[in-house]
């Protein structure tokens, strides 16, 4: 049976949750106060589990990183990186700041030439992250009802590991594109900052991304 360790307990970790349980995958989400979960995993009946940081990483063959991005390290660190070594680690963290979005712009606290999962991969080089479900809300990461296949962009150090996560978006009705090594996070998670715009503008939330080849 496949395993997947998420840490989080907020939408998107119930989200990307509850579509690993549709596609037969035992699934763990942690938290620190695991009363917040009990309800999700009372509906998710014997393939859910709950637990700490250290239990779900050490749960899941693949971990999923679904925590704000002010503290995604300090997640790992209470995991223990350790558990983690040569892991895939399915990164979904953008580098949201606390300040105030300006006429609907997210300010981010990293800069054009480093992005957060550039700075993960540093700080934890033994844990193989890919950058993925960052571009996208919550309701639409688990096969979206669009009219055409939307693309979910990739990337990350280690092939293998991008080869596994592929696998899974292809499970979960994404167009994939690989954007290369841990680098192309500087583009892809500015993403996050365009797919909020219509919503904070206009109250719009109903879309994705899609590349258009010729």
């Amino acid at each position: 049976m496949k395993k997947i360790g998420i840490i989080g307990s907020g939408v998107v970790a119930k989200a990307l949750g509850n579509g690993f349980l549709k596609h037969n995958y035992e699934v763990m989400l942690s938290s620190h106060d695991l009363s917040k979960l009990t309800e999700w995993k009372e509906k998710g009946g014997e393939k859910a589990r709950i637990g700490s940081f250290e239990d779900a990483v050490k749960f899941g063959k693949i971990v999923v990183l679904a925590v704000k991005g002010t503290v995604a390290a300090n997640a790992i660190e209470e995991a223990g990186p350790q558990n983690m070594q040569w892991k895939t680690v399915i990164d979904t963290t953008n580098p949201i700041a606390d300040a105030t979005p300006e006429n609907g712009v997210l300010k981010y606290f990293t800069g054009l030439d480093e992005s957060l999962l550039e700075q993960l991969q540093t700080r934890f080089p033994e844990i193989h992250f890919v950058k993925a479900f960052n571009s996208v809300g919550n309701a639409f990461m688990v096969n979206p009802p669009f009219t055409e296949k939307p693309t979910m962009f990739i990337c990350g150090n280690n092939d293998e590991a991008k080869k596994k996560v592929q696998n899974i978006l292809d499970q979960f009705g994404w167009e994939v594109e690989d954007m290369g090594k841990a680098t192309g996070a500087r583009a892809i998670e500015p993403l996050c900052i365009l797919w909020c715009i219509p919503g904070m503008l206009r109250g719009q939330w109903n879309h994705a991304f899609r590349l258009i080849k010729t």
